[in-house]
């Protein structure tokens, strides 16, 4: 049996759960759940960090030890975690034991190996960072609480293992993830590559772990933090199971703690002549509208507030759904709830809801026979034939998106099967007929929603138990006979009343007005021609296109909502009018530096062309 070894970042115990932890939580769960369903032995890890001058810091304003400090902060994890139904097969805190012991064992083999020395140094030092910085680093102004420190440390050769790590990433395509960080971290190590400070002297921090071969000082966050994911396999302890799960499969981080994890951590486990993980995926941030979420910018969401509202399988597939894995994704509740409007309760639940209502009110409750196939039916088990696989290969490929949405076109293909064969008006002239198609329809059901129970494992299970089926079943061909069991909505749709819709529309949504403008506003629109240069649909989205644009000597980029009107290849070679002067946006994690314009209907749009040699013209106002 193969197996897979996946891991979260360990969080800071001092923060409290937002989006941003519980997405990469939930992430790894849901890899986790597809893993295991495809027959692997799975190992999932997350956990705590909970050294460090901040978290010393905290103990003493509250005046309690670290140690408490720290027990009494862990538990809001583990209860988000329940509640987010996380399955995971460990919770590391680096104040356990175990990690110590790993820690000071691989700092000595560091040292033995040479790889440490010690040395005075002089310089600026982020106590929100917990690391020294540069000059240009604190001129950036993203580093808080700036002290100018002299003290003697001891460091890491790091800069030894430069050229080493290079030629890893160069020879190891998937070793960082998605490709346009593997380019960020080759960039960075352009430049010389410095050592790193691993330790901290007692006088100034003693909350960390000792240095085993000098106890006046304690471990560096960093050093002590990244160990924790050889620390749970067993490494020192217990040789089988340590040799069985390390490396790992996937580091799961955010894009903020890239360099930590793709220079710090393998030249450490190069000096440790451990082996490195397969790959480290850094994802992208959760945007309120169009900014990062910040405590300080005060637009963080709590994902308890989410799921007490609308129930936390909805909550893990819209975090699913929405974003394309190593981009961006915005949030807003608008877009929660049209995508649990949409796909939910329209496309799966009233699927549930009528495929159950049929079969309850005309076969006793019980499956139908299966009857005789026809061309739809073959046609959609051609389609059922091949989905596992498609989704599986996505799984594979960390095009989490593009699974989810090739199963709720599956869905899809099911419901117009339903209105094309009409089990409803079949039942009054051809019973056995109707039985067919509600046996297939339901067949099909069945394998959609196995495929969507790591992202929602509490609703999907109930939907099976309303087929008569559980999860140990799913993946069997339905027979005949088998009883429904209970009725329940899945997915009742959110019904909010005008006043709360008014609050839930997109800002930048286009709305006609009463309201007259004057000449001089209008002027300050610049509009210009264009030449679309290259079209492609943005990844996961299904409305939106990016478009290359050539516009007076330069180059553009701009995402349109157009996919539903246009193919990519029928866009090139046009000549558009676009709106130059609009500041940049980032939608679905791609910018777009202008807007083009088009004429709508309810049902169609057309784009604004002309036939224009000159590209980038302004558009005169007369």
């Amino acid at each position: 049996m193969s197996k897979f070894y996946i891991t979260t970042p360990i969080y800071y115990v001092n923060d409290r759960p937002h989006i941003g932890h519980a997405y990469t939580t939930i992430l790894a769960d849901v890899l986790s759940r597809y893993h295991r369903a495809g027959g692997e032995d799975v190992f999932f890890l997350t956990g705590l960090d909970e050294h460090g001058q901040k978290v010393q810091q905290a103990a003493e304003k509250r005046g309690v030890a670290p140690k408490q400090h720290c027990d009494e902060m862990a538990p809001r994890f583990l209860e988000l975690w329940e509640k987010l139904h996380i399955s995971n097969d460990d919770f590391i805190r680096t104040t356990e034991d175990r990690h110590a012991k790993v820690v000071q064992d691989i700092l000595q083999m560091v040292h033995d190996n040479g790889d440490v020395y010690e040395d005075e140094y002089e310089g600026l030092y982020s106590v929100s960072e917990e690391r020294f910085i540069t000059e240009k680093e604190s001129e950036t102004g993203e580093f808080r609480d700036i002290k100018k420190l002299k003290e003697k440390n001891y460091f890491f050769k790091m800069s030894n293992y430069q050229q080493a790590l290079i030629d890893h990433i160069n020879d190891n395509p998937d070793f960082i993830q998605p490709k346009h960080r593997k380019n960020e971290v080759l960039g960075f190590l352009k430049q010389p590559l410095g050592d790193l400070c691993i330790s901290r002297p007692k006088s100034r921090l003693n909350w960390g772990i000792d240095l085993p071969f000098d106890t006046d000082y304690v471990t560096y966050v960093w050093f002590d933090a990244l160990i924790n994911y050889v620390t749970a396999t067993g490494f020192g302890t217990d040789d089988e199971s340590y040799n069985k799960w390390w490396p790992c499969e996937y580091h799961l981080i955010g894009k903020d703690i890239l360099t930590t994890h793709t220079v710090y951590w393998p030249t450490m486990l190069m000096s440790a002549k451990l082996p490195l993980p397969k790959s480290i995926f850094a994802h992208g941030w959760w945007l309120s509208g169009e900014s990062k979420m910040s405590k300080s910018l005060g637009n963080v969401v709590n994902p308890l507030d989410l799921i007490e509202e609308y129930g936390v399988d909805p909550v893990r597939y819209y975090l699913m759904r929405e974003m394309v894995l190593g981009q961006d994704a915005s949030f807003t509740m608008e877009s929660f709830i049209r995508r649990y409007n949409s796909d939910l309760a329209n496309d799966l639940g009233n699927l549930v809801g009528r495929v159950s209502t049929l079969i309850d009110r005309h076969f006793d409750r019980v499956i139908p026979p299966k009857g005789v196939l026809t061309d739809a039916e073959a046609e959609l088990s051609k389609k059922a034939d091949s989905i596992s696989d498609l989704v599986m290969d996505n799984i594979s490929n960390m095009r989490l998106s593009e699974a989810v949405e090739e199963t709720l076109q599956f869905v899809r293909a099911i419901n117009r099967y339903m209105e094309q064969m009409a089990p409803w008006k079949l039942v009054k002239s051809d019973t056995g007929r109707a039985g067919t198609v509600l046996y297939t329809a339901t067949d099909c059901l069945r394998q959609a929603v196995a495929l969507l129970q790591p992202i929602m494992p509490a609703r999907c299970e109930k939907i099976l138990h309303m087929l008569g089926l559980s999860m140990a079943s799913a993946k069997e061909c339905l027979e005949a006979g088998t009883p429904l069991g209970n009725f329940e909505i899945p997915f009742p749709k959110i019904e909010l009343p005008d006043k709360d819709l008014d609050k839930v529309k997109d800002e930048k949504e286009n709305v006609m007005s009463d309201g007259k403008i004057s000449i001089d506003d209008f002027a300050k629109v610049d509009l210009r021609t264009a030449v679309v240069t290259a079209a492609e649909k943005v990844e996961g989205a299904d409305k939106l296109l990016k478009l290359q644009l050539e516009v007076g000597g330069e180059t553009r980029q701009i995402v349109a909502g157009i996919a539903e009107h246009y193919a990519p290849e029928d866009l090139e070679g046009k000549t558009i009018v676009v709106v130059a002067n609009l500041e940049p946006a980032v939608i679905r994690g791609v910018e777009s530096n202008g807007m083009l314009l088009a004429a709508s209907s309810d049902d169609s749009v057309v784009i604004v062309t002309v036939d224009d040699t000159k590209v980038g013209s302004g558009i005169r106002i007369s």
